[in-house]
């Protein structure tokens, strides 16, 4: 099971890197070249690390700029190119698209923050340990809830998956996952768990009546215009568009994870897009046009995750201040194959990183943030 959040992984990092200063603009890209030298020094420094490509889309001052490092292919040594924009798997960015459609439905009145999973999914989390009527949604959407982690189990692996042409439906994913004991008491504490987000995703769609899939479409991608963004349905292995291979050790060589089976880690971690996209998607959230205003309060009220580098997780969305004062508001995603970083500031400011393999040693994620994010 890879579709972990790296972001989790900044709580462990020391403290923040300064950010760049220098005001002058390249007229052509409307980004400062300064900030385009220091984020082209950044991914060149994670690829010379081990990494096998990377790439960065930044956006600033209403233009996009994107940069690349490494190669695309092992075997044929071709660079990643900058344009057409390059699809991967995003892992658990996945979740603030989930959490967004959770909280449009809270906007509509037809599902309450506070209000037992089991109003809306009766049944469905019983076991040692677990029950929906303890359990809020707020909770799920949190990280609060205690469930058993579904990671833990071997059969939830979407390399092995698609290897042995297996496919999971989300019940089947939750009954694995509900094996076994609570990890804790609802509301102790907080502690990422991706069995929460099968659970939101199945609340949609039982409480709209449609696959999540669709309301996906319907909620969020149409309506942004992010044509470069879906989540593929069971079976569909391959990525559809233009993309880098991903790249992973499996039994200890270097192998090519491209292809893998999406519904082991569905509304989780199952979604493929762009820098483009996702830099799209995380400023409309921030400016009010994917949830309305309280909604978007309730995503941006959260619990602490490292008292070192002040990193909270709200609703779906991580988020902390880095050095220069700006906020950094998104998330993170490791799946097979492929790590990214993606997010925006309230000014407009976005980026999302994208690595082609997992580093061996994470990089200073917050310092590299900073270098895009910081005026």
């Amino acid at each position: 099971m890879r579709f972990a959040p790296i972001i989790v992984a900044i709580s462990a990092i020391a403290l923040l890197a300064g950010c760049t200063s220098d005001k002058k603009v390249d007229s052509a890209s409307g980004l400062s070249d300064n900030k385009i030298r220091a984020v082209q020094a950044d991914i060149d420094g994670i690829v010379a690390s081990g990494v096998t490509g990377a790439i960065a889309t930044v956006t600033d001052n209403g233009k996009t700029v994107v940069l690349t490092s490494g190669v695309a292919d092992i075997a044929t040594g071709a660079k990643i190119p900058t344009d057409p924009a390059q699809q991967v798997r995003i892992g658990s960015i996945s979740k603030t698209f989930t959490s967004s459609i959770v909280l449009q439905l809270v906007a509509e009145g037809k599902v309450r923050l506070d209000e037992p999973v089991d109003t809306y999914l009766p049944g469905l989390l019983k076991g040692d340990g677990v029950d929906g009527r303890a359990i809020t949604v707020r909770q799920i959407l949190r990280h609060q809830s205690g469930l058993p982690e579904i990671a833990k189990d071997p059969r939830i692996d979407e390399y092995r998956a698609a290897l042995e042409n297996r496919v999971m439906t989300p019940t089947e994913g939750m009954a694995i996952a509900l094996e076994r004991p609570a990890d804790f008491a609802p509301g102790a504490r907080f502690q990422y768990n991706n069995t929460n987000y099968y659970v939101a995703a199945m609340l949609v769609e039982k409480v709209t009546g449609a696959k999540y899939a669709d309301e996906l479409n319907r909620r969020i991608l149409r309506p942004q215009g992010l044509a470069d963004t879906y989540l593929p349905g069971a079976g569909d292995r391959e990525i559809r568009g233009p993309h880098p291979k991903g790249y992973a050790v499996v039994d200890g060589s270097l192998t090519d994870v491209t292809r893998i089976e999406p519904s082991v880690s569905w509304a989780a971690g199952g979604l493929i897009s762009t820098g483009a996209d996702l830099n799209r998607f995380y400023s409309a959230l921030l400016a009010g046009q994917v949830v309305p205003a309280a909604e978007l309060r309730e995503m941006r009220d959260g619990v602490l995750m490292d008292e070192e580098t002040q990193m909270r997780y709200g609703l779906g969305l991580g988020y902390t201040k880095l050095s220069c004062g700006a906020e950094y508001l998104g998330h993170s995603g490791g799946i097979y194959g492929y790590n990214t970083v993606s997010g925006a500031t309230p000014e407009g400011r976005a980026v999302t990183y994208m690595f082609t393999k997992e580093p061996e040693s994470m990089p200073d994620l917050v310092a590299i943030l900073g270098h895009a994010l910081c005026p």
